[in-house]
């Protein structure tokens, strides 16, 4: 694998649980798939006068360690596929004093036109150069444990506000999208899709997390709890660009004693048609011990009677 990112956490990129938030390891993996555009010959993908670039179609993020403000970090990178116009990219976000990877990304991206977003089938000599940056054994430890990538996602047909509201699934972010988070063909930046995720959940979750906070304290040890993701699959459907509308809907997927899922829906307001959809698996954490809470069966059975189903990805 080549190298493809080095740097560190600044400060602003970590949230309210004390690590990066996930919206920052999608700008650095985005960053390392610039840097990687140049080692396979196609320096100007991500440039105003490319007449080609690359986008995401399905991406699984696994977490492994956080990364805190301050601390040092870098990237690995190579192909896993290879298609007529598709690629899956492997990356790996690793701790540079310890050397222990902190996030895992397996992204499909596909080569396309950058005006019209049609498939753009690679030249013989990009295939030659992916050839040489073939990852053929991705270490065992940072590969997909509770989700499938391979799974095919739900067809656009079948995901829509009115199917939403059906199911039951309230709106728990809205948001519009500005000229500043559009890249340089006027397409929002991929990070900012799990970013209004990020923001969104603490609508759900925040009542049923001060449940388990106060039951999981005593008197003489009171907690401060939070959540941290350990798994997130986005299958990239539509691109919004400036002054377009975003509203977050999800759902209640898997639960088990120390971990749930959540299935999102990001939607236009204007169209109910999909821009993006995601799950992604969490744990509740003490932000003391940084260690998980479990939650006991009352608390899950409180969870799923407050939170609707439904949803796929």
């Amino acid at each position: 694998m080549i190298e493809l990112y080095r740097g560190l956490a600044n400060t602003w990129e970590c949230d309210e649980m004390g690590h990066m938030n996930v919206r920052f390891y999608v700008n650095r993996q985005m960053e390392g798939l610039q840097i990687f555009s140049h080692a396979i010959g196609l320096p100007q993908l991500f440039k105003p006068y490319s007449a080609s670039t690359l986008l995401p179609v399905d991406q699984h993020i696994r977490y492994m360690k956080e990364i805190h403000a301050g601390k040092p970090i870098y990237m690995v990178g190579g192909i896993l596929e290879v298609g007529e116009d598709e690629a899956v990219i492997y990356q790996e976000l690793r701790h540079t004093v310890s050397d222990e990877p902190a996030a895992s990304f397996r992204t499909r991206v596909r080569h396309v036109e950058a005006k019209t977003l049609k498939g753009f089938p690679w030249s013989e000599a990009t295939l030659e150069r992916f050839e040489r940056l073939r990852v053929y054994d991705p270490p065992e430890k940072t590969a997909p444990r509770s989700i499938d990538p391979s799974a095919p996602p739900l067809p656009d047909s079948e995901i829509s506000s009115k199917i939403a509201e059906e199911l039951g699934v309230r709106v728990i972010g809205r948001c519009a999208v500005p000229l500043q988070h559009c890249d340089i063909h006027g397409r929002m930046y991929p990070e900012f899709f799990i970013g209004r995720i990020s923001d969104s959940v603490p609508n759900l979750l925040g009542p049923w997390r001060d449940e388990v906070t106060r039951s999981a304290s005593t008197e003489d040890a009171p907690k401060r709890t939070g959540g941290a993701v350990l798994e997130f699959r986005m299958v990239f459907r539509r691109w919004p660009r400036a002054g377009d509308l975003i509203e977050v809907r999800s759902g209640l997927g898997e639960v088990k004693p120390k971990i749930h899922s959540l299935v999102h829906w990001l939607l236009d307001p204007a169209t109910g048609k999909p821009w993006v959809t995601a799950q992604a698996y969490a744990v509740t954490f003490d932000l003391n011990t940084r260690k998980v809470i479990p939650a006991n069966p009352e608390h899950m059975a409180l969870l799923q009677k407050h939170t609707a189903t439904g949803l796929r990805v």
